[in-house]
């Protein structure tokens, strides 16, 4: 007997999709920037794509765990003609602001279908995505400080837990 509506099973599966959607994304920009010898913002976007993919698996491994069905829908083709730096890093930005909204949207339906089930992996998100915001906001302040792309390169550091 499975532990998940259909509807919600539905919203997850489409989360999958933009998790691994976001996934995408920075992994199209590390290559850009390691194109372009921007060599600790590429692994730091690497980095960031892992997160992404694991994330994606989060929630497969929920869907399974309460007897759904996980299916990862098709993932569109991610920009890969960037301009530079900085519309990497804004573009990052405002995709974390997106996934947070579709995050509260989550935990949103999972209130009015009354499911209680996923509360816990949905605050985790929720609190992983208060985090994914502070740390992109902050690269793209960092970076407008610097005015100078490799020197800020340079000091690209990723704090890692």
């Amino acid at each position: 007997m499975a532990l998940i509506s259909e509807k919600f099973n539905e919203a997850l599966n489409a989360q999958i999709g933009e998790e691994l959607n976001s996934a995408y994304i920075y992994l199209s920009a590390s290559i850009w920037l390691k194109e372009h010898s921007y060599n600790k913002l590429s692994s730091w976007y690497f980095t960031q794509y892992n997160e992404e993919l694991s994330h994606a698996y989060k929630f497969i491994n929920y869907i399974i765990d309460v007897g759904g069905t996980a299916k990862i829908p098709a993932i569109p083709e991610p920009k890969s003609d960037w301009e530079s730096v900085k519309e990497i890093l804004e573009t990052g930005y405002a995709h974390e602001q997106y996934i947070t909204g579709k995050i509260h949207e989550l935990v949103t339906l999972a209130e009015e279908l009354k499911d209680y089930n996923p509360r816990e992996l949905l605050q985790w998100f929720v609190t992983e995505q208060i985090e994914e915001e502070a740390s992109a906001s902050e690269l793209v302040e960092r970076q407008a400080a610097f005015k100078n792309d490799m020197l800020f390169d340079q000091h690209t550091v990723r704090n890692e837990e």
